[in-house]
C-alpha cells in the first residue's frame, strides 16, 4: 500500500507542478501582451517624421 500512496503523491505533485507552470506562462503572456499594447500606444503618440533629404546638422559623425 505504501508504493501506491507514493505513486499517488508523485502524480498529484506532478499535476500541481504542471498547473503552476501553465499558470505562470499565462501570466507572462498576459504581461507581454500588455507591454506590446502600451508600446503600440506610445508609438502612435510619436509625431510622424517626413522622409526628406538629410539637412546639415541633422546627423552625428560617429567615426570621429
Amino acid at each position: 500500500m505504501d508504493f501506491m500512496n507514493s505513486m499517488a503523491a508523485m502524480a498529484t505533485s506532478m499535476s500541481a507542478a504542471r498547473f503552476q507552470q501553465s499558470y505562470s506562462l499565462s501570466v507572462v503572456k498576459k504581461a507581454m501582451d500588455s507591454q506590446e499594447s502600451a508600446v503600440q500606444q506610445m508609438m502612435e503618440m510619436l509625431p510622424q517624421q517626413q522622409a526628406s533629404l538629410p539637412v546639415s546638422g541633422s546627423h552625428i559623425d560617429v567615426y570621429a
